[in-house]
C-alpha cells in the first residue's frame, strides 16, 4: 500500500482537533517516522502509521509537535502566529499561508 497524500501543505495553519492548539505545519512525513517508543508513550489514540504526519509549531508556545493527520484540520482564523523558530522555516506571510524560505543549494 503506498502512502496517502498528505491533506495538509507546509505553510499552512491548523488546529489540532483533540487539544485545540492552533500551529502551523513546518514539515510532512507520508508515514510515521518516529520510534515505536514514542508511539507506544504519547500516540495514545493509536493513529494509523501509513497516513501522513505532521511537524507543527505551536501558536503562542515555543516547541513543536509531531501530529497524525486524523487530529489536523485547517483553521480560520489565518491571522500570524506566535513562534520564535518562524523565520527558521519561512521567508514571509502573505495573509493566508507561510512561504518556506528557499535554501541555498
Amino acid at each position: 500500500m503506498s502512502p496517502s497524500r498528505p491533506l495538509f501543505m507546509i505553510g499552512e495553519i491548523v488546529n489540532h482537533v483533540k487539544f485545540g492548539y492552533r500551529g502551523v505545519v513546518v514539515d510532512v512525513d507520508p508515514v510515521f517516522g518516529l520510534t515505536e517508543e514514542w508511539y507506544d508513550q504519547v500516540a495514545r489514540s493509536r493513529p494509523p502509521k501509513d497516513k501522513p504526519w505532521y511537524h507543527v509549531l505551536v501558536d503562542g508556545a515555543q516547541h513543536v509537535t509531531y501530529v497524525a493527520e486524523r487530529h489536523l484540520q485547517p483553521h480560520p482564523d489565518k491571522t500570524q502566529i506566535d513562534h520564535p523558530e518562524l523565520g527558521r522555516f519561512f521567508s514571509r506571510y502573505d495573509g493566508h499561508r507561510y512561504i518556506l524560505r528557499e535554501t541555498a543549494h
